[in-house]
């Protein structure tokens, strides 16, 4: 199945915002923000397609503003087999 990249974007900066602003499990942090876990991991896996009112509670949960999530991910070069440079 092919991610969209604005949502594997999105993922990444959940997880990594999880794990450096409240050092939360997905277990943990889905009963801080009042969701199921296994959302939360679609969410970081980029499987699943957020509201606006989900972004705005996930942000509130890690104490961030919203924008923080939406961030796109940086530049990466790519090799000619489409694998990122080391």
């Amino acid at each position: 199945m092919h991610i969209q990249p604005d949502f594997r974007a999105f993922g990444e900066n959940l997880r990594k915002l999880r794990k450096e602003k409240v050092r939360l499990t997905q277990s943990e942090f889905a009963l801080y923000v009042n969701m199921d876990r296994s959302y939360i991991s679609g969410l970081e896996c980029g499987h699943a397609n957020p509201s606006l009112d989900i972004i705005v509670r996930l942000a509130h949960g890690l104490g961030v503003h919203p924008g923080e999530l939406l961030k796109p991910l940086p530049k990466v070069p790519l090799l000619s087999n489409g694998e990122p440079a080391s």
